[in-house]
């Protein structure tokens, strides 16, 4: 496969995984599904907006929805490169890639870390009538779901927050392999230019 083929399919599978890890930082303000009263009852990760800030779309800090439109855009790129030299051009094009997919690889890295923290220190949560803290430590409540009790409330507040940060773990793993790909291809791509490297003539 071509580096630019390369490059757009790890665009295509990119795109779908920020879009999920977005909503699913979005649906970790609401846990067990209600709208907290006092939002300081939080857990701490989730305004680390690491689906949002990491993995996902955010638009002010896009550190994925950028590389993924670069990857995207890498197998049409046609830049006339330079002083006329398209193959130049193509090897400029994968090289910014490169730079791209180091910052997916930052904002991947940033939602893994945050997400593994939190699964380990588990969920805020009503621990009596009066006291919001942390009840769980070094992830002991991830082997006996009997102590899942402590939290009194929001009401499934420990799956809620387990079942969406691993998916953010998890997305943000996958997210850091696509990513790590795109800097080898992007490398290749960049030493090798086009398709000539594998025998081929034409297009990246």
């Amino acid at each position: 496969m071509c580096t630019g083929s390369c490059a757009r399919c790890l665009g295509i599978a990119l795109v779908p995984l920020a879009v999920l890890g977005f909503l699913a930082n979005v649906l970790l303000f609401f846990p067990g599904g209600k709208v907290m009263a006092d939002n300081s009852n939080l857990s701490q990760e989730v305004w680390y907006f690491g689906g949002i800030l990491g993995s996902g779309d955010d638009l002010p800090t896009p550190q994925m929805i950028f590389p993924a439109l670069v990857f995207l855009g890498l197998k049409n790129n046609d830049c006339c490169g330079c002083c006329g030299n398209e193959s130049c051009g193509k090897r400029f094009a994968m090289f910014t890639s490169i730079i791209f997919a180091v910052i997916g690889l930052v904002g991947a890295g940033y939602s893994f870390i945050i997400s593994a923290v939190s699964i380990n220190k588990g969920p805020k949560c009503l621990m009596d009538t009066k006291t919001w803290g942390y009840p769980f430590h070094d992830g002991d409540y991830l082997g006996d779901q009997a102590l899942w009790k402590r939290c009194l409330e929001p009401p499934n507040v420990v799956p809620w927050n387990l079942t969406l940060f691993s998916i953010l773990l998890v997305i943000g793993g996958v997210q850091i392999v696509l990513c790590a790909i795109q800097v080898i291809n992007g490398l290749l791509g960049t030493l090798c230019g086009d398709c000539q490297c594998c025998g081929g003539e034409g297009a990246v």
